[in-house]
């Protein structure tokens, strides 16, 4: 079993003594962060912030061993990159702590409160989930996303970084346990496991009795095998297949601006339209346009014959056959799907049998269109008039984010604080009786 030298007392353990030492630690911690007060949970983010900057440069040390590691292994320069700490990324990791601290606390809060003719009243209160496990690739800068956001919502957490990152995110743990320790709250109510062996996965997703929900975060395969594999709930999303779809009445300029944004303001994002739909009676005047700014920055189009013989006229215009896979494919790179459709049905009928529930915008100045769009597209985030880059947690004022799910229960959407915890039934009373 592979392992890393910070838990020397592993070594000989099998994985499933590991993981359930873990799972039974991190139980135990949540329940003490469940009934810890704001500030106290609070308090360890602000010390998780000064950690962070006071022991900058032994990360960027640790984190050498990974990246050298990585280089010599022949990992892909962007990969690379995502596992690098510079002095950037460490200091936003701090700032990042700091934000979510100032964020409003969502543990405790009473919602739908409501006297019954008996003379109850009933109610629910929001209280965290318990323990999550987390499953990441490549971007140590998660394990602090991951670890903030279990703190700050009261639950505990078991995390699982990427084998390349290892030694970066031990330390980055480390930091976390002493944080917590600084301020008097278990240090156990983060736990990273600390094997690369990847059966630990396995175990990771197959605990209910420690683990309450699991949130993957990666490639379509990790999540894919997460799926199929876990016996706990799993918050996620598989693929990114946005699609904005111009309507038959629609600004011109607007829709230009939109789109551009929509697909080429960053091509990696999940959030990135990959499908263009554009209804018969705009396609004349709208693809030319749009085309010429896809044409500029490089972006290939393919396109179902209508769209093609528009764009085919386009100088510089890189224009090809779009396949029936087109139509499904989340493509994170300078690509898109061109299709021209008839009706405002016909897109809706598109979007739903081809989109991956993710995020879609209709462009329109046809208030009646918006609003049956925004009902009948089955996604986490529909949009009226904006670009489909803002399916963020952020950009939502959630604060932050661990994940966007396609679900349809729990969570759906950008998953922040409330994401994290459940609701519970609460009743009010002074001595009634049922009768």
């Amino acid at each position: 079993m592979n392992t890393v030298t910070s838990s020397p007392d592993h070594t000989s353990d099998s994985v499933d003594a590991v993981m359930t030492r873990l799972g039974q630690a991190a139980r135990a911690a949540a329940t003490v962060m469940a009934a810890s007060s704001t500030a106290a949970r609070n308090n360890a983010l602000l010390a998780l912030a000064g950690q962070i900057r006071a022991h900058a440069s032994q990360l960027k040390a640790d984190n050498e061993r990974d990246v050298s590691a990585a280089v010599a292994n022949g990992l892909a320069e962007p990969m690379v990159d995502r596992l690098r700490l510079t002095d950037k990324v460490i200091e936003t990791m701090a700032q990042s702590c700091e934000q979510v601290a100032s964020l409003p606390d969502p543990v405790g809060e009473m919602i739908n409160l409501r006297r019954r003719p008996t003379g109850i009243t009933v109610g629910q209160m929001r209280v965290p989930i318990g323990v999550f496990g987390m499953i990441y690739e490549s971007r140590p800068n998660v394990t602090i996303e991951a670890a903030s956001l279990a703190i700050k919502s009261g639950n505990g957490c078991v995390l699982r970084g990427g084998s390349e990152a290892i030694h970066s995110n031990v330390a980055l743990w480390k930091l976390v346990q002493a944080a917590l320790t600084e301020v008097g709250l278990p240090s156990d109510a983060v736990q990273l496991v600390p094997t690369t062996d990847r059966a630990a996965v396995g175990r990771l997703i197959a605990m209910p009795e420690y683990v309450d929900v699991i949130i993957p975060r990666g490639g379509k395969g990790l999540i894919e095998r997460i799926s199929k594999e876990a016996r706990v709930p799993v918050i996620k999303h598989l693929d990114g297949n946005c699609h904005t779809y111009v309507d038959a009445q629609v600004d011109l300029d607007l829709a230009v601006k939109v789109t551009d944004n929509a697909k080429t303001q960053k091509y990696s994002p999940c959030n990135a339209t990959e499908s263009l739909l554009v209804h018969v009676n705009q396609a004349a005047a709208f693809l030319p346009r749009i085309g010429a700014v896809f044409a500029a920055k490089g972006v290939e189009m393919r396109a179902c014959p209508r769209a093609k013989a528009i764009l085919a006229d386009v100088p510089g215009a890189t224009v090809v056959d779009a396949t029936e896979q087109d139509w499904f494919e989340e493509y994170l790179a300078p690509v898109i799907a061109v299709k021209v459709v008839d009706s405002l049905d016909e897109a809706i009928a598109h979007i739903n049998k081809y989109g991956s529930h993710h995020t879609d915008s209709i462009l329109t100045t046809h208030h009646p269109d918006a609003m049956r769009f925004i009902r009948e597209v089955d996604s986490a985030s529909v949009m009226i008039n904006a670009s489909t880059r803002f399916a963020d947690g952020f950009e939502y004022g959630l604060g932050a984010e661990i994940g966007i799910s396609t679900d349809k229960f729990h969570a759906r959407g950008p998953v922040g604080l409330e994401g994290l915890t459940s609701l519970k039934f609460v009743v009010l009373g002074q001595g009634e009786v049922r009768t």
